[in-house]
């Protein structure tokens, strides 16, 4: 049970140079402006070659992030949120339509259907968004009877809280960590491990550790805290759960897309998976950047009157001075020629500055586009204006929308395999604690197509093939009705062909056997 030893430094040695990215990719996604400030400075961009000139101090400085030097100006800067646009369209397109899981075993399958909630596949969609943000995620079997009772369930862990460990690029363990409590300098860390014991079953492993900003501790029992007090009952004298073990991690990892390009020489990193928005972070800064001048020219865009001092109203010592817009008689002044009340304004003049919306907007435009196409998604899955109009059949929905589906199909060869494996896990875990037994040999996870034709387009396919005497019943009902197994399709076969022999008694049409009223037709 190799948890962590006392006074070891945290995050471990062995995340240098990743650390700093998954908290930069987390910032983005997250959108909050303070924390982008704050890790753009804090990660090795606050640098002296960010007070030179030239091209190299421009480079080096970023829109988020400015030297120390610059915080006592005001800040005005906005966030364009197009990193968490990409991470929730990268989910919609993978698990809007939830996957449909197929078990081998009518028993299984039986169980599989109860365990398959709308709770399982919305954590699927929430772990697939949090994975093109972070580079991939963790899901891992859970189970508390306590809160949860009689069924296991999934639960995610984002890629910023965990020590992983591979082998061959196989995940073997994997240490989650998560601060519970901080007071002060004193800091608060639940460790959770999973791991193989020597007869390959899944271990997990709980430890409470009391330590610092930078230093893990040393470790105290579980009851010192509340979030793991609950835990200490459940746990042998090693801190390992004493109930679910069974065959195989209760963990899988889902790397969002592979290879990882920035960590492909690291020991680590090489196995983890890429972030969506890895490599687009200056181009993402420059859009922020873009949009921010743009508002700022809506700013000083704004009309202003400016008028003679003789005009305004004095309210007195110290108490200023104002000018009343609603006046309508200004007693006449005599001001010195060439004084701003012998122009034509009469001593009050308009000022407005002019506000550069088209080349703000051309230049938003292209970097949007370049962001995208780099992440590798299509501009039109995001709603651009170039998607057209009108109504458009899925052949066209999908040559618009090329690049994305492609990555989604990346995509989905990464999590189909990993999520026939924690399904496995979870129908085992469930056969331990809360009884039964299921084969799931040859467990399958299928994927519904991205676009689908409407019911109308379907409809009027079959007709044409219909008429074209060019397909069976049997394969016009599969078309209108992609989603029905065979039993299904079968039962609709007969259903049709008794009503057709209703409607035609004397045998005119479809030569058939069977009885129409009871639909024993042949399919």
């Amino acid at each position: 049970m190799p948890l962590p030893q006392s006074a070891t430094v945290w995050p471990p040695p062995q995340l240098d140079g990743i650390t700093g990215h998954l908290e930069q990719w987390s910032a983005w996604y997250s959108g909050d402006v303070h924390r982008l400030d704050e890790v753009h400075r804090r990660h090795h961009l606050d640098r002296p070659s960010q007070y030179r000139g030239g091209v190299q101090g421009a480079v080096a400085r970023s829109f988020w992030g400015r030297p120390v030097g610059d915080l006592t100006q005001p800040r005005r800067q906005l966030h364009v949120p197009i990193a968490s646009d990409i991470c929730q369209a990268s989910a919609d397109l993978l698990f809007a339509e939830p996957p449909t899981f197929k078990a081998p075993q009518t028993a299984a399958q039986n169980r599989l259907d109860v365990l398959s909630d709308d709770g399982l596949h919305t954590s699927l969609a929430e772990a697939a968004e949090v994975a093109a943000a972070l580079g991939g995620v963790y899901l891992r079997v859970s189970w508390d009877p306590t809160t949860v009772p009689g069924r296991p369930f999934l639960t995610s862990v984002h890629a910023d809280a965990a020590v992983p460990e591979f082998r061959w690029g196989n995940l073997i363990a994997v240490t989650f960590w998560w601060v519970v409590h901080t007071d002060g300098q004193t800091v608060y860390r639940h460790l959770e491990r999973h791991e193989l014991d020597a007869q390959g079953l899944g271990l997990v492993v709980h430890g409470l550790y009391v330590g610092s900003p930078d230093q893990l501790g040393r470790v105290v029992p579980l009851t010192e805290h509340p979030s793991t007090a609950p835990l200490a009952t459940e746990v042998d004298a090693d801190g390992a759960l004493i109930a679910g073990r069974t065959p195989g991690l209760c963990v899988v990892y889902v790397p969002n897309q592979r290879p990882q390009r920035r960590w492909r020489n690291h020991p680590l990193g090489s196995n983890l998976g890429r972030s969506d928005l890895d490599g687009v972070e200056p181009l993402m800064d420059r859009l922020d950047a873009t949009w921010t001048s743009w508002m700022r020219d809506i700013d000083l865009g704004r009309a202003r009157l400016i008028v003679s001092q003789s005009m305004l109203q004095n309210h007195g010592p110290g108490r200023g001075a104002s000018f009343d817009l609603e006046q309508e008689i200004f007693t006449p002044l005599n001001t010195p020629p060439g004084s701003i009340a012998s122009g034509a304004g009469a001593g009050i003049q308009a000022e407005q500055l002019e506000i550069r919306v088209d080349e703000h907007a051309s230049t938003c435009q292209e970097l949007t586009e370049a962001i995208l196409r780099s992440a590798g998604y299509s501009a039109q899955t995001f709603g651009s204006a170039a998607d057209g109009d009108g109504m458009a059949t899925a052949t066209e929905v999908d040559a618009r929308n090329q690049r994305s589906f492609t990555t989604r199909d990346r995509k989905i060869r990464l999590w189909r395999p990993r999520t026939a494996q924690l399904l496995d896990k979870m129908l085992a875990v469930d056969a331990e604690l809360f009884g039964g037994s299921y084969d799931t040999d040859g467990l399958q996870v299928e994927f519904p197509d991205a676009v689908q034709e409407s019911p109308d387009a379907l409809a009027e396919t079959a007709q044409l093939l219909r008429t074209a005497e060019a397909a069976s019943t049997k394969t016009l009902v599969q078309l209108v009705h992609p989603e029905w197994d065979d039993a299904q399709v079968a039962a609709e076969v007969a259903l049709i062909r008794s009503e057709a022999a209703l409607a035609d008694p004397i045998g005119q049409g479809e030569q058939l056997t069977g009885d129409p009223l009871d639909g024993t037709f042949p399919g």
